[in-house]
């Protein structure tokens, strides 16, 4: 029991660092071209995020049963990759990196997984196709068919390959919406672009900010979830106080779905908000200020582009890196205005960070279910 509730407390301390680590993601932009001051957007990321997150659950239905075999997974599991997770966000913040949070928790929970698994790689989910039967409507005659779909899941699918395309897309989709911007505003003066997208820059870091709660804070609910469900199967609640009977999950294995009961929806969020609120200084300097100088318009561009990716990953229940969507937008942006524009020195230090996340903290979440192993915990 005390092992649970410490995997809910660091899970939260995990959401509170992903909630000042990737304020950047929201209000980097909107900070840089002086829309709003620094309070002023951390407060309105801070609104924007909780709401994203209460907003649904296919993320969190991604990481609690899409990746990993839950057979092998233990509270001390989910400690471990946890662990890892935290380990690496405060080196990359600290660093002022913006590297992903999202991939942060994957590489540590697939990790520790591996290591309590004694090295099977099976209990990886690589990639799994399912094939379900859905109803849908006959344009032609207005009845309801059986229709059978085929469905993908698993690290490849949902993980892998939008690692690669989320910041290519990020990049093309900033720079096509940046040209066509130029070109429907050319006739324009400057003084009138910079108050019409000072304006509208208020909707598009708003929508960034729901988008960025609506994918991440799902991340450490669906993690929490998979705590309970493995207490909950490995009988460690069946003595459980009658006050405490809401930590118990409804669901006893994987084939049974993923629940995630509102309290845990609630307190992620609100951590989220409040590590929101707490700022993220280091990685806004980064993205808003050292990779290419913005202006609301640009700032505008790149928010609308991010959020818009970010949301459609969400409905499909992909974990995607918001700081990659952000990131890669925001060099799309400034590559349609010079590809000078962009200090691609700053650039490649971020690629860096994108390219060892998954690997170092999966060591780490490995290294550190092996230490207790070792020491017969």
């Amino acid at each position: 029991m005390a092992l649970i509730l410490c995997v809910i407390v660091v899970a939260l301390v995990f959401e509170y660092i992903n909630g000042f680590h990737d304020t950047a993601n929201s209000i980097a932009t909107v900070v840089a071209t002086k829309v709003l001051t620094p309070r002023q957007a951390v407060v309105m990321a801070a609104v924007t995020n909780l709401a994203g997150a209460l907003s649904g659950a296919a993320v969190a239905s991604t990481i609690g049963k899409g990746l990993v075999d839950v057979a092998y997974v233990t509270p001390a599991t989910i400690l471990c990759g946890l662990m890892g997770g935290i380990a690496w966000n405060l080196l990359t913040w600290w660093k002022g990196l913006p590297s992903s949070s999202s991939h942060a928790l994957i590489g540590g929970l697939v990790g520790s997984t591996l290591a309590a698994a004694d090295n099977n790689w099976k209990v990886i989910k690589f990639l799994e196709t399912k094939t379900k039967t859905i109803s849908v409507i006959d344009p032609t005659t207005g009845a309801s068919v059986a229709q059978t779909v085929t469905e993908q899941s698993g690290l490849m699918p949902k993980v892998i390959i939008p690692m690669f395309t989320s910041p290519i897309l990020g990049i093309l989709i900033g720079f096509v919406v940046m040209g066509l911007l130029y070109v429907l505003l050319r006739k324009w003066r400057p003084r009138k672009v910079n108050s019409v997208f000072g304006k509208a820059q208020l909707l598009s870091s708003a929508w960034m900010g729901f988008s960025h709660g609506l994918n991440d804070a799902q991340k450490t609910m669906g993690i929490i979830a998979l705590a309970l469900v493995a207490a909950t199967s490995s009988g460690a609640f069946d003595h459980l106080p009658s006050m405490l009977h809401f930590l118990k999950s409804p669901a006893t294995g994987a084939d049974q779905g993923l629940h995630v009961p509102a309290w845990i929806k609630v307190v992620c969020a609100m951590t989220m908000a409040a590590g929101t609120y707490a700022g993220g200084w280091r990685i806004i300097k980064t993205l808003g200020h050292k990779m290419v100088k913005l202006h609301p318009v640009h700032g505008f561009a790149a928010e609308t582009t991010a959020a818009t990716i970010i949301g459609v990953a969400s409905h499909w229940g992909i974990p995607l890196s918001t700081t990659h969507v952000i990131s890669s937008a925001i060099m799309g942006v400034g590559a349609a205005k010079s590809v000078r524009a962009v200090k691609w020195f700053v650039v490649e230090r971020m690629l860096w960070a994108w390219i060892f996340t998954i690997p170092v903290t999966a060591g780490m979440g490995y290294g550190f279910v092996r230490l207790l192993k070792m020491f017969g915990a």
